[in-house]
């Protein structure tokens, strides 16, 4: 059977001790003037700023690029109303919940085209941004996979195929991934 393609972006499931994801989290917020939307399972940075909201102090972070030191990954945005939309909307101030331990294991969706097999366990992966859904409000990010190799300036570890029920290597096979170049750790080659 084939695998669907319904790209997710990133979605935390374990950590690398082999402990269930039990949905610990940080606010950060995102200022007003960038005009980027930001979806759950979109990678995030820190872009070095603070901002003050309801009296609290927030780290600022913005949408990560393939070739940032990525800060974690948006699993949720916190509502002002409840109009608000799920995902960050371009140009709004909005607090994201952000799983950033550099030890989180996530699932993520290898592109249409592929060519990742087992034999790539190990080895470090960029991605694609992918078109995310207003709907649904998830990334469109997805594994690229043109760009399994060693080398530890690569976002992100393949370190396994998820388990998911109908999932087999090929086109839009989920992957275990690790964040290689995280804020709080050293990244490191693939093997």
């Amino acid at each position: 059977m084939a695998n669907v393609n319904a790209p997710f972006g990133l979605r935390p499931v374990r950590y690398l001790s082999g402990a269930p994801y039990n949905g610990a989290i940080n606010l950060y917020s995102v200022a007003a003037g960038y005009g980027t939307a930001i979806f759950i399972g979109d990678p995030v940075v820190d872009i070095g700023t603070t901002q003050q909201v309801n009296g609290v102090f927030y780290k600022d972070v913005q949408l990560a690029a393939t070739t940032d030191v990525i800060t974690g990954v948006v699993v949720g945005v916190v509502p002002e109303t409840r109009d608000s939309t799920i995902y960050r909307a371009a140009s709004t101030l909005r607090l994201l919940m952000v799983a950033d331990d550099p030890n989180l294991i996530f699932e993520a969706q290898e592109a249409t085209g592929g060519g990742l097999a087992a034999a790539d366990l190990g080895l470090n992966i960029s991605f694609n941004a992918g078109t995310p859904s207003t709907v649904t409000g998830r990334s469109g990010l997805t594994l690229k996979t043109d760009t399994e190799a060693t080398s530890n300036t690569l976002a992100l570890k393949t370190v396994g195929i998820s388990s998911k029920p109908n999932n087999e290597t090929g086109d839009s096979c989920v992957w275990l991934v690790r964040i290689n170049r995280h804020r709080y750790v050293d990244q490191l080659a693939g093997v």
